[in-house]
């Protein structure tokens, strides 16, 4: 998936929370949010913040379809409360390759 494949898909599905994605379509959306939000607090910090938090739900739905693609709920996203070892567990979960393409628990 390429980068704008990745944008559209992820705003299309803005609060689709079911259903899997690639690897390639969580980390291109990250790398979206993370480059407009660097961008956008050059020029102002509230526009950073509106950006911020009108990609919140797109972020959240993404990272839940995810998880759902190596096989787990997206309710794992909560264990990134724990500071440091559950930002880490967090991003291995997310890494990880795809599992068995049967329903996501």
């Amino acid at each position: 998936m390429t980068f704008q494949e990745s944008i559209q898909v992820c705003f299309n599905k803005y609060v689709d929370f079911s259903g899997r994605a690639s690897r390639s379509e969580y980390w291109w959306f990250v790398l979206f949010v993370f480059i407009g939000n660097v961008v956008l607090s050059i020029f102002s910090h509230w526009l950073a913040i509106i950006f911020v938090l009108g990609t919140l739900l797109p972020q959240l739905a993404a990272a839940t379809r995810r998880l759902h693609d190596t096989g787990r709920s997206g309710w794992w996203q909560l264990i990134g409360i724990i500071p440091l070892i559950g930002w880490i567990v967090l991003i291995v979960f997310l890494c990880e390759k795809s599992g068995p393409a049967s329903d996501p628990v």
